[in-house]
């Protein structure tokens, strides 16, 4: 029935929307088996007391509160409220802290405000206070927040001591154990409970996690390691070593540079146990600390490696190191440009003796910045760069403008976890982006049009803008589907534009109305081939043959 009345979901009336509710439970570990189903009795009692309809769930189960970006449920709640997605009119939640522990109280203010801002008001089901935009709720519920923040600092800092008292006496706090190693769980009297597999944990407060030597063939690979690397001086030929011969890493992936080296470095393999090099306190920022606050129990593995052959390994990789001043790895940088007449990455890079590519961005900012104080004119254009924030600014409104008009025809947009790319309707893919102007190798050689991917573009639709000569100013705006494939860059010039059929449009609306004009066929397309084909009825009256009447 084409002709048949859709009431949407958010155009529900608000009689309607005022006896709906939804609910978020969260729960911080997987170990607290019955908070989600408490969580969901005291809701439950609550909205049997205020006449309301469950009608959604939106939960995170194993999650911490400390941060967004992993909580499916919150995430996907507002997404809903901001795609207007919704059809209830309340949220309940269980208390102030399953909302969240966001260190900043103003982060969890903010998620609030967005669901009050559609229309939905949060009721906090077991808190003393209701939840009615006066000035005590107020101050209640942020005093409650500021609790709920504090008591996550606390418990962090509490969890530390111990982690670093037991550290001393020789147990592993956490993580995972190195290659040829196996975590061994232990009781009170260090009696050996069975080794642990890969995610387990333990549960009694008087077990504890000791570290001891695993597969035989892992050990022997460990030994080769420190032998092979010893006599090439070089991670990158063990490592390419060990995938000819097709030795197998613990997580299946190839042999790395950094896996080799990781190795090389790990103490454990001499029998010290090194705890506190990197901290991660309230998963804000990892953060490598100084030697002196490494915590060491030596003597508390059995050793793999060899004690001398250990150290000589580490020798070669200490005396390989070389710290220099700005002010030399300038005079080294000059002398090179002297030599080879020009500068780049790559001459950088497979020089000796200078600094890594890397290493310049961190001491100096940027290659431009870099060349600008060695007084290195390159032949290559870097103007788009003075003028990428401006574009990044257009990107946004253009995807803003793509998904308003989408969500106006009836669809749904998300991030979908994509840089700078929506997913529309949960299975095709715009991205975004800028057409940045270059010019021809030669006077006599047309300009081309290039589109940065970054690291990969998830195959659907690129809407980008294209920028005139010199990236001052818009030209028009093009089209052009993408497989999924492209995984740096794409360059075309306005031939191979007309050659590949690219679409191309004078205004963003042109643009905007051409992307909800196919994603909209689609729609309907898909619809139709999911819904089950009509059968027609045949009708029980005999034919009846047209008889011509002459006047």
């Amino acid at each position: 029935m084409s002709n048949a009345l859709v009431v949407h979901k958010s155009h529900l009336p608000k009689a309607v929307l005022g006896l709906r509710a939804a609910q978020y439970v969260r729960m911080s570990t997987d170990r607290q088996q019955y908070s989600i189903q408490n969580q969901a009795a005291v809701i439950a009692a609550y909205a049997h007391a205020h006449n309301f309809t469950l009608v959604r769930t939106y939960k995170d189960e194993g999650e911490s509160g400390l941060l967004i970006k992993n909580r499916a449920g919150l995430l996907q709640l507002l997404e809903d409220v901001e795609g207007g997605q919704t059809d209830f009119g309340h949220l309940l939640v269980y208390d102030v802290s399953r909302w969240g522990r966001f260190q900043d109280v103003d982060e969890s203010a903010h998620y609030e405000f967005m669901c009050k801002r559609a229309g939905i008001k949060i009721a906090y089901c077991a808190e003393q206070f209701d939840n009615d935009g006066s000035m005590l709720a107020s101050i209640v519920k942020n005093i409650k927040r500021v609790m709920a923040a504090e008591y996550s600092r606390e418990l962090s800092a509490k969890v530390y001591a111990g982690q670093c008292r037991f550290a001393r006496l020789g147990y592993k706090p956490c993580g995972v154990a190195g290659y040829g190693l196996v975590r061994e769980l232990v009781d009170e009297k260090d009696q050996s409970k069975g080794v642990m597999k890969s995610g387990d944990r333990k549960y009694l407060t008087t077990d504890h996690i000791r570290v001891r030597p695993g597969d035989t063939k892992e050990i022997a690979v460990v030994r080769w390691i420190f032998e092979r690397f010893l006599e090439v001086k070089c991670e990158t030929v063990v490592a390419w070593e060990l995938n000819k011969a097709k030795v197998p890493t613990r997580p299946g992936k190839p042999w790395t540079r950094a896996m080799v080296g990781a190795i090389l470095r790990d103490e454990s393999y001499i029998g010290n146990l090194v705890f506190n090099r990197r901290s991660w306190k309230l998963r804000q920022t990892r953060t490598y600390n100084p030697p002196e606050q490494w915590i060491r129990s030596e003597g508390c593995i059995e050793p793999i490696v060899d004690r001398d052959i250990f150290l000589r390994a580490n020798k070669v990789i200490r005396e390989r190191r070389v710290d220099l001043t700005d002010e030399e790895m300038l005079l080294r940088l000059r002398k090179t440009l002297l030599k080879e007449g020009r500068l780049s990455i790559n001459i950088i890079d497979r020089t000796p003796g200078l600094p890594c590519v890397a290493t310049c961005q961190t001491h100096f900012g940027s290659m431009r910045n870099l060349y600008r104080l060695l007084g290195y004119t390159p032949k290559r254009n870097y103007e788009f760069l003075d003028s990428r924030r401006v574009w990044s600014k257009q990107k946004t409104m253009l995807a803003s403008r793509i998904g308003t008009a989408i969500r106006k025809a009836g669809g749904r947009t998300s991030t979908g976890g994509w840089t700078d790319s929506m997913r529309v309707n949960g299975s095709t893919y715009i991205s975004v982006r800028a057409a940045r102007w270059t010019p021809g190798k030669l006077e006599s050689h047309s300009p081309h049009w290039t589109i940065q991917c970054d690291a990969h573009v998830p195959a659907g639709w690129i809407a980008a803008i294209r920028l005139s000569q010199h990236n001052q100013a818009v030209l028009d705006y093009v089209l052009m589907p993408t497989d999924g494939t492209v995984k740096r860059t794409i360059r075309f010039s306005e031939a191979a534009r007309e050659r590949r059929a690219i679409m191309c449009f004078k205004t963003p609306d042109a643009l905007v109305r051409a992307i909800t004009r196919r994603l909209t066929k689609k729609a309907r397309v898909s619809r139709a081939k999911s819904s089950p084909p009509s059968r027609r009825v045949k009708s029980s009256r005999p034919k009846t043959k047209n008889v011509g009447v002459r006047h």
